[in-house]
């Protein structure tokens, strides 16, 4: 079989599994979330620290809640990463260093998950199960949590609460992430991911010298990397490494995964607002923008222009042979084009416009199909730039789900799309103001260059947390400027979310008129994808036409 056909045999398996899975688990998050009932073992959790689940939150608590929430999860993972000598299973290993253990903690925190030192050589394994793994569940479930209290403003009438924060966390948790990971997990080992808490084995090579080959509780972290779109893995190559991606089989497990959430949440949304149809257009143009971005790097991937890359028959570079190109590039673009930021392969090998696709796919603002609970809140937000759009060109106020879209709820949707541009560009233009960072950091010159800098900036805006890897960010001025990035990228959109959120749910429900838009249809399906791909090209095409898509012509 040609590696072509294998490619179109996985792509199509993987949207046989999505299909099938779909309705059934979008079904069962919406039960979950709107639920009156409690389980035993959450109402010990609650009796723990004091919350009382049967009472609401208004959106500025529910923010409020958030942020503190937050704010303690990275004070404590900095600290597990500070206080590592002191701890058991630390392997040897002392503190983390400050601007490194300040960067994971607020990487980990916001499900960026971006990692500026060698895991495997720098975190024990305490840290890593008791700080990185749980934070892997934690960040995925508050993305979750604002979803779904968006979704909440766009049914409730004439209220101010959107739920509790407490109660939406916990049913993340204990009701969807950890029962997959728990199943998925052994799976995985099954499968022969490894699960160790020994440091390491000896190995003698072919060439007589002795050599240690890191071991770790890779399955328990590496299935939540995915399932909640993180991103980090245990050993730096990541899902490169064959102790966390063996195989064929293990790399298109792992791409379900990093799928299944963020795509079934739209039939969670159909549900919950009593039209799955507009579920159905959601994930439609999710799928549409992720089918071209694949179809466009698998080309430019297949057909580079470079001689050697010609005499490979493609662009080999960095991509592993057990998967291939098809098989990375697959990888490549649901990760980027989710919040997960989990690689297989080498981006910074991909040809320019390979390359590029990866870049733009983040820069759509991860929404095709996004991560765990960002992607649905991030289009939801679009829709709503698309809806008002709409109601500009025929002159009359506009609607979504029988809400009026005015001044507050647009300025609110335009502060969630413009934080992660702002963040990105002015980030990029710091370091390239820097020659002095940029020569010590920097191993590429030219549009490459740019497109490394561009890239590491972009992935810690959006949360994603992948890296073109030709960039050194081990820096004061790297570390920091992009923890603030990440920390803007997450919670300058979410603020803006929630407060849409209280302002949709404190309306009266209109009843559509002659007038209204339907946004069911085909229609506005176009206007809606053709929204997200103006506002990225727009904003950031002066940018990749300077890097990657100069590469490409080059």
């Amino acid at each position: 079989m040609s590696s072509t056909s294998a490619g179109l045999l996985q792509a199509g398996l993987l949207l046989a599994l999505l299909a099938a899975v779909y309705r059934p688990f979008g079904g069962y998050m919406a039960r979950v979330y709107t639920d009156r009932g409690h389980r035993r073992v959450e109402r010990a959790l609650y009796r723990l620290f004091r919350v009382d689940p049967d009472t609401e939150q208004r959106w500025s608590v529910y923010a409020a809640a958030l942020l503190a929430f937050s704010f303690v999860s990275i004070l404590v993972l900095y600290l597990l990463q500070r206080l590592q000598g002191l701890l058991p299973l630390s392997l040897g290993r002392g503190a983390v260093e400050p601007g490194i253990a300040f960067n994971t903690a607020v990487s980990f925190v916001t499900n960026t998950n971006w990692q500026s030192s060698v895991p495997e050589d720098v975190m024990g394994h305490l840290v890593q199960m008791a700080g990185l793994t749980v934070q892997n569940f934690l960040s995925a479930a508050v993305g979750m949590a604002v979803a779904v209290a968006l979704v909440r403003g766009l049914v409730r009438t004439g209220t101010d609460r959107i739920g509790n924060l407490w109660v939406d966390l916990t049913r993340g948790v204990v009701r969807i992430l950890l029962p997959i990971a728990a199943v998925g997990a052994v799976v995985l080992v099954a499968l022969g991911v490894t699960m160790s808490l020994s440091a390491g084995v000896d190995v003698t090579g072919v060439d007589g010298a002795r050599h240690t080959i890191a071991l770790a509780p890779t399955a328990s972290q590496e299935i939540i990397k995915v399932l909640g779109t993180n991103g980090g893995g245990v050993f730096n190559a990541n899902s490169a490494h064959p102790f966390e991606n063996p195989d064929a089989v293990t790399n298109l497990l792992e791409i379900f995964l990093l799928l299944v959430v963020p795509v079934c949440l739209t039939r969670t949304f159909g549900v919950m607002v009593r039209d799955t149809r507009q579920g159905h257009l959601l994930v439609a143009v999710m799928g549409a923008l992720w089918a071209v971005m694949l179809a466009v790097a698998w080309w430019a991937e297949s057909h580079p222009n470079g001689p050697a890359h010609l005499l490979a028959g493609g662009a080999l570079e960095g991509k592993e042979t057990r998967f291939g190109i098809p098989s990375s590039v697959l990888f490549a673009i649901s990760t980027t084009g989710t919040s997960t930021g989990a690689v297989n392969s080498w981006h910074d090998g991909f040809t320019g416009l390979g390359g590029g696709m990866t870049l733009l796919n983040i820069l759509y603002g991860e929404v095709a199909p996004g991560g765990a609970g960002a992607g649905l809140y991030g289009i939801l937000v679009l829709a709503v730039i698309a809806v008002f759009l709409a109601g500009l060109m025929v002159g009359r106020t506009p609607e979504y789900l029988g809400k009026k879209l005015g001044r507050a709820q647009v300025t609110a949707a335009a502060v969630a799309i413009l934080a992660m541009p702002a963040t990105v560009l002015l980030g990029t233009g710091a370091a390239l103001a820097l020659p002095a960072e940029l020569d010590a950091a920097l191993t590429n010159t030219g549009p490459h260059g740019l497109s490394e800098v561009l890239y590491a900036y972009a992935s810690a805006a959006n949360n994603n947390g992948s890296a073109f890897a030709g960039l050194t960010v081990t820096s004061p001025f790297f570390q920091s400027t992009l923890g603030i990035a990440m920390l803007v990228g997450r919670f300058v959109p979410i603020l803006a979310v929630l407060a849409l959120a209280g302002s949709l749910a404190a309306q009266k429900r209109v009843e559509p008129g002659p007038g209204s838009l339907p946004t069911h249809g085909p229609l506005f399906g176009v206007l809606l994808g053709g929204t997200i791909v103006l506002v990225a090209a727009l904003t950031f095409f002066p940018a990749l036409a300077l890097g990657p898509f100069a590469e490409a012509l080059a």
